[in-house]
């Protein structure tokens, strides 16, 4: 069994896709790579993968019939894991991030020292490639801080996390939270077990201005506040997370990346 699945959706960026995985260092024996091809006009060819990548790396690519969404794309992959193995690690990564050559193996080593520990991630660097504007996020890295900030913001970058599954008893990005399936989806992981974030920055992520993120901030952030509402055990902290994310609402977006670069820098 592999130490590590790593799940990868993807649609429309082959290219993106490919200089993310040309940024993976680890044995190719030990990792599987899981690609979900979100119905991309153009598919995504495991033959082109293995070329660019090396013919050693395990791979499977699932080909979806047409766009039906990051959330399906994910839990397909989930659900592919889950029938290989019964229990590891799953890593995330987006098409056009870039990992540092030593990310999963502290990762991996730091899991399996802390079986407490549930759901990890890492600091990471935000990039736009095309301008060359960047900023460094650094969060909390101890869980009982963790639960804390969760309240306020999305603690953990979704593509430095790597967490531990059981199928037995599998974890599904949540239908019902449109563009924070991940805010999501950790909240439900961390009530298995303890959240850590490993304090060195082994992700570079990309700013994309067409991305889910931005292009449907509003969207998001209401459902981070649905997120909050269901998960939350702190009323207090419950409704100062929903004030703060009502505020984040009323500020353009094209100020809100100085903010960021000004708070986590």
């Amino acid at each position: 069994m592999p130490d590590f699945f790593l799940l990868i959706p993807c649609y429309n960026n082959t290219e993106g896709l490919i200089r993310s995985l040309q940024s993976v260092q680890y044995p190719m024996h030990r990792y599987k790579v899981v690609v979900v091809d979100d119905g991309s006009r153009e598919p995504v060819s495991d033959k082109l993968l293995l070329e660019k990548i090396s013919p050693d790396l395990q791979l499977q690519v699932i080909r979806q019939p047409k766009n039906g969404g990051i959330t399906l794309a994910l839990n397909t992959g989930l659900e592919a894991i889950h029938s290989q193995a019964t229990e590891g690690f799953i890593a995330r990564l987006d098409c056009g991030d870039l990992c540092t050559p030593d990310r999963f193996e502290k990762q991996v080593s730091f899991l399996q020292a802390n079986p407490q520990v549930q759901l990890l991630g890492s600091w990471c660097y935000f990039k736009n490639f095309t301008t060359g504007e960047n900023y460094k996020y650094r969060t909390p890295v101890d869980d009982k801080e963790i639960q804390r900030k969760m309240y306020f913001k999305n603690v953990f970058i979704h593509p430095t996390v790597m967490w531990r599954f059981n199928s037995a008893s599998p974890v599904y990005y949540p239908y019902d939270f449109p563009h924070a399936e991940d805010y999501g989806i950790f909240y439900e992981l961390l009530k298995r077990g303890a959240g850590a974030v490993i304090p060195e920055f082994m992700v570079t992520c990309e700013i994309n201005e067409k991305g889910i993120s931005i292009s449907n901030r509003q969207a998001q952030y209401k459902s981070r506040m649905q997120v909050i509402r269901k998960y939350g055990t702190s009323r207090w902290l419950t409704l100062m997370g929903t004030i703060k994310l009502g505020l984040l609402m009323l500020v353009p977006q094209r100020i809100l990346l100085p903010i960021k670069k000004a708070l986590y820098s």
